[in-house]
């Protein structure tokens, strides 16, 4: 049968690549059990029984039981496809979803070097995340209710990595931003989480817009919606000026979902949810959708210099910009979400360069070292929490400034999160140095076409330096020097449980050796992503090649890189050190550019005033008091029902009954007849 179903460009699945329908199928099944329980459980709440002890057992091993599942079956799909790397895509059928004149659309699934690569990211570590929450989350009354929409995000992450047209794509482009919504406003009975799970849906919406237009064209100018048959298309029917066109509109869709200007202002906010939450959305796979698309989409981008210029430019200008917000926040979750925005920003310079490899390669460190990053603010959270807890005490426990010294209390995820701190400042042989050098490079070896990509090379220089500050601000006032969490509050400190701790030192180790899946040549590297992903990106490669720096320049790029890490972690550990940072309630507010850095430039004060409020002027008082009101429901509704009653009053009042008055009009109209008949 799947034979019957392979097109031109495909191949039909066989062995466990024709199984790979069952990662999707796994966790689908563990949000509708989970679900079950959640809606069994809300039932039995609501007749004043608590949720039974079993029911939550059930979900603590369905949750993430179904992730690692998933997670067996990607590594059996990698395993064949490492044995023969085909050169074209594997398409598994699911069924047929669209069939509308020329326009057929498969409910299909593709499998190819480059989703594979993702479908080990998103059921790995999604795993992982799965497994910490399960200590993250235990004492919590949502606890089914968490899980049912945890298994469904990574349904439609998945959804979004394996579909193989851009209509099913779209469907886990929307799944994501649905759950995203329901997992960031999951304590909805507090308005500011309501909020941000708003604000991130309706900022998506925009960028979505930009997706469905590019679609639209691609149809209109392609023919076809299919990945495969589309990008090989490509190259011959569309000219520059709609490439461009279509790439920008694109561009659009990715810069809503992966948080670049203007529409990164949904991401810090996100940090509403739960820690879980934040690592799911910023180390799998939902913000880094528009790194994927691009990449899945360059053959479109190396038609057109012009918006791969712009990506790269959004992309050098988001990971400068966020970098500086990042350096005065003092909310533990909120540095790691500028830090996100700002890589997303590395990323955007990579693909944009043409360096689709690197930005892949990026994706896959970031993720490591991000996810063990946010897992171990996590487990500080954690901490803190119950230590206040325990004293009855209302301090903000994501304060850093309530925090330090806590290396003491909890070496473990303190010596945890350096590792990942020294990943993210690009310190060799952390997996970030090797992905954040490519970049870099690639930026750089693009400076000989156009003299502005120097330009971008120096923002991303600069960006790194303050990553590295950053990070060590972050690192120092957390866990090193005095504390300052209080005395009574201190003999709370310890440790997260075994079921947390334990997702840390895996993620610890893919942050420490991760990088190694691409050493470059001159380092002695085999380069076995760059090769293991050629399938993919050769076909965009050879339309806009891309000549890297060798010798003495490869060399130096990788120097200046190094040093600028390091000049960074030591500048923001000794700035750090060097002054007292008072607890959150005795501390004075931020004066003159601080300020300005801590209020984020006022880019959502911005916004509301120039964007938000006109739009609320605009629906209140135009489209609802004047079109609604007075137009549709006055004027169209309330009007002809007025018409109607008055000629409804007119006819009555014609039948009174009298039979002399019937007579009157009767000759009137006989009358009135003739003398039209004869005029």
């Amino acid at each position: 049968m799947q034979d019957s179903l392979a097109i031109a460009g495909t191949l039909a699945p066989h062995g466990a690549v024709s199984l790979v329908w069952l990662t999707v199928a796994l966790p689908l099944a563990g949000f509708l059990a989970n679900g079950l329980i959640a809606i069994a459980g809300a039932r039995a709440e609501a007749r004043g029984r608590a949720p039974g002890a079993g029911a939550m057992r059930l979900v603590s091993v369905i949750g993430p039981g179904v992730l690692l599942a998933a997670f067996a079956v990607a590594a059996a799909v990698f395993a064949q496809l490492r044995a023969a790397p085909p050169e074209w895509p594997y398409l598994v059928s699911i069924w047929r979803w669209l069939d509308v004149g020329s326009l057929q659309i498969e409910l299909a699934l593709q499998v190819d070097q480059l989703s594979t690569v993702m479908l080990l990211i998103v059921t790995g570590v999604g795993s992982l995340i799965h497994l910490f929450s399960v200590g993250y989350m235990r004492e919590d009354p949502g606890y089914a209710r968490f899980f049912a929409y945890l298994n469904l995000f990574v349904v439609f992450m998945l959804l979004l990595v394996l579909g193989s047209s851009m209509p099913v794509l779209f469907i886990g482009w929307e799944g994501v931003g649905l759950c995203s919504y329901l997992l960031i406003g999951f304590w909805f009975t507090d308005q500011a989480n309501a909020d941000a799970g708003k604000k991130a849906f309706l900022v998506n919406r925009i960028g979505d817009f930009g997706f469905l237009i590019a679609m639209f064209l691609l149809w209109h100018t392609v023919g076809s919606l299919d990945f495969a048959p589309m990008l090989a298309k490509a190259p011959g029917v569309l000219h520059t000026r709609m490439a461009t066109l279509i790439c920008l509109f694109l561009l659009l869709g990715c810069a809503g979902k992966s948080a670049q200007i203007p529409l990164y202002v949904w991401l810090p906010d996100a940090m509403a949810g739960p820690t879980p939450v934040s690592a799911l959305i910023h180390a799998a796979t939902m913000v880094t959708a528009g790194v994927y698309l691009v990449t899945r989409a360059g053959v479109l981008f190396a038609l057109s210099p012009a918006a791969s210029m712009v990506t790269a430019g959004i992309g050098a200008v988001t990971a400068l910009f966020a970098a500086t917000i990042a350096l005065r926040q003092y909310d533990i979750k909120k540095v790691l979400a500028y830090s996100t925005v700002s890589q997303l920003g590395y990323m955007f310079l990579a693909v944009g360069a043409g360096a689709y490899t690197a930005g892949i390669f990026h994706l896959v460190t970031h993720a490591f070292f991000k996810a063990l990053l946010f897992l171990g603010a996590g487990s500080v959270i954690h901490a803190m929490h119950h230590a206040y807890h325990a004293t009855h005490s209302h301090e903000d426990a994501q304060d850093m400034r309530n925090m330090g010294g806590l290396a003491r209390y909890l070496p473990a995820t303190a010596g945890l999160m350096l590792v990942a701190t020294l990943a993210i400042a690009g310190i060799p042989p952390f997996s970030g140095f090797f992905s954040k050098d490519a970049i870099l490079s690639a930026a750089f070896a693009r400076g000989a076409e156009q003299p502005v990509w120097y330009l971008f090379y120096v923002l991303g220089l600069a960006a790194a330096l303050l990553t590295a500050f950053y990070m060590a601000r972050l690192m120092t006032m957390t866990f090193a020097g005095e504390n300052r969490t209080g005395a009574a509050e201190r003999t709370n400190l310890h440790e997260a449980p075994p079921i947390m701790t334990g997702p840390l030192v895996i993620l610890g180790v893919l942050s420490l050796v991760g990088g190694f899946i691409d050493v470059p040549a001159f380092l002695g590297g085999g380069e076995r992503l760059e090769h293991w992903l050629e399938p993919v990106t050769g076909a965009a490669l050879r339309i806009r090649p891309l000549p890297l720096p060798a010798g003495h320049a490869e060399s130096l790029l990788v120097a200046t890189a190094v040093v600028v890490g390091v000049l960074g972690l030591i500048a923001g550990y000794v700035r750090t050190r060097g002054i007292r940072i008072l607890p959150a309630r005795e501390a004075p507010p931020d004066v003159g550019f601080a300020r300005v850095l801590y209020h984020k430039y006022y880019v959502d004060e911005i916004y509301r005033a120039l964007i938000v409020r006109p739009t609320v002027w605009f629906s209140r008082w135009v489209l609802w008091r004047t079109v609604d009101q007075a137009l549709v429901d006055g004027l169209g509704v309330t009007g002809a029902v007025q018409v109607s009653r008055s000629l409804g009053w007119l006819g009555s009042r014609l039948q009174n009954g009298q039979l002399g008055f019937y007579a009157v009009l009767f000759v009137l109209g006989a009358v009135l007849v003739l003398g039209t008949i004869v005029r």
